[in-house]
């Protein structure tokens, strides 16, 4: 009896311990699959991969005012940083357009890695959630590994002489490519800082498969499966950086959209609150379906109301402030 109890607990010890579910978040996991399919289908058909980018990043910015509504459609999360969510706006419009002044490219760069590691560490707080539904409280060999992908990620694009005529193709051209240009002009320095990094990131991912296999039962499959998958998308980005960076993109944003509906059920419908507009929105009729095609319409408004404007400042302005804001209020 008590050999059947042992193995019994064992075996419920080994089973996946999932956030949402596990069709949600082998989804989850899997989403950044189907970008990289439609961008490696379409790879040498530069007309086809720059209609493609402008998409997939029309489908990154809808994601990013959401964050936005949450916070400002729910009193109780407001009141938590009333100051900071009363003038963030404020002080984001004022160095955006100081930026803009100073210099466009600058602004790009610095956009550009912010949101890089804003994107890294959503797959980082995924994957510490995992780890804390069996026990995992120390997540610093997590943390370090998923930097070190990234940055040997990065810095093999920068060494990589395709990148600048690979940026054209998929359309990078303007002021977004003079920001890929000065990443060239860093390929000396990325070179020489390649290896160091890409065998830290060999060492540490070893660390991290050898640790999991010291827990035993004590590990979290679910776990695996997300952190192999963006690993998997990493190796694509050096294997080819724009199917990359496209997949690593629109899976950011899949993601988000994922995580914020099961969450408005969560919040709102399971635990209600009356007082919260989003929560109002989401028992309405509509339900949580019309809701994001609301929010969604909302936002292709937005875009289509700047692109009449004809105004590349104020497009890059709201771009740039909404997006701040979201990986600001998100941290």
């Amino acid at each position: 009896m008590t050999s059947a109890v042992v193995r019994a607990e064992t075996t419920e010890r080994l089973q996946p311990r999932w956030i949402h579910g596990a069709l949600t978040d082998s989804v989850l996991a899997l989403c950044w699959v189907p970008f990289a399919i439609v961008a490696l289908a379409l790879d040498g058909r530069a007309d086809a991969t720059r209609l493609l980018m402008s998409a997939v990043l029309l489908f990154s910015f809808t994601h990013q005012p959401l964050t936005l509504a949450l916070v400002y459609g729910d009193r109780e999360r407001f009141a938590l940083r009333r100051r900071v969510f009363t003038w963030s706006p404020l002080v984001f419009a004022v160095a955006v357009l100081v930026a803009l002044e100073v210099s466009f490219v600058l602004l790009a760069i610095v956009g550009g890695l912010w949101n890089a590691v804003h994107t890294l560490f959503q797959r980082y707080g995924i994957v510490r959630i995992y780890g804390r539904k069996v026990g995992q409280s120390d997540g610093r060999l997590e943390r370090a590994l998923l930097l070190s992908w990234l940055i040997a990620a990065l810095l093999w694009a920068a060494a990589d002489t395709r990148t600048p005529d690979r940026a054209v193709e998929a359309g990078l051209a303007g002021h977004n490519r003079d920001a890929v240009d000065v990443l060239a002009e860093l390929r000396p320095f990325a070179l020489a800082l390649l290896v160091p990094v890409v065998i830290a990131a060999v060492v540490l991912s070893a660390r991290w498969i050898a640790r999991e296999v010291s827990l035993g039962s004590g590990s979290n499959p679910a776990k695996h499966l997300y952190l192999g998958s963006t690993a998997a998308l990493f190796v694509l980005t050096v294997v080819n950086p724009i199917a990359g960076l496209i997949a690593y993109v629109g899976s950011h944003a899949a993601e988000y959209f994922i995580i914020v509906y099961t969450n408005l059920r969560t919040r709102y419908q399971v635990v209600p609150a009356d007082s919260a507009l989003v929560g109002r929105a989401v028992r309405s009729p509509v339900g949580r379906p019309g809701c994001m095609l609301l929010y969604v319409g909302a936002i292709a408004a937005i875009v289509y109301a700047l692109a009449e404007a004809g105004s590349t400042r104020a497009y890059v302005t709201v771009f740039f402030v909404l997006g701040g804001l979201h990986i600001f209020y998100d941290g």
